[in-house]
């Protein structure tokens, strides 16, 4: 059970990971160190910035319980 929680929080995580590096930019911060100052009209939707950070925050929310159960877990393990 333990090593299936990890390999799917691995995954969440790697998942979390690419989530917030598609989002756009705000300017004047560390993005603009790497490119992210370049406006494009490619993603520029509202409705597609609305989803990504609802997708971004429900992985989130399944990354905390899922770092949570991992840690009941392995205190149970051990108990």
């Amino acid at each position: 059970m333990i090593v299936g929680l990890s390999i799917a929080l691995m995954v969440v995580s790697v998942l979390m990971i690419m989530l917030v590096l598609l989002h756009k930019g705000k300017g004047g911060g560390l993005s603009d160190l790497f490119g992210g100052g370049v406006t494009s009209s490619l993603g520029g939707s509202s409705v597609v910035e609305r989803n990504l950070d609802r997708l971004t925050i429900a992985t989130g929310l399944v990354w905390i319980v899922g770092i949570v159960a991992l840690g009941l877990l392995i205190l149970q393990q051990g108990a």
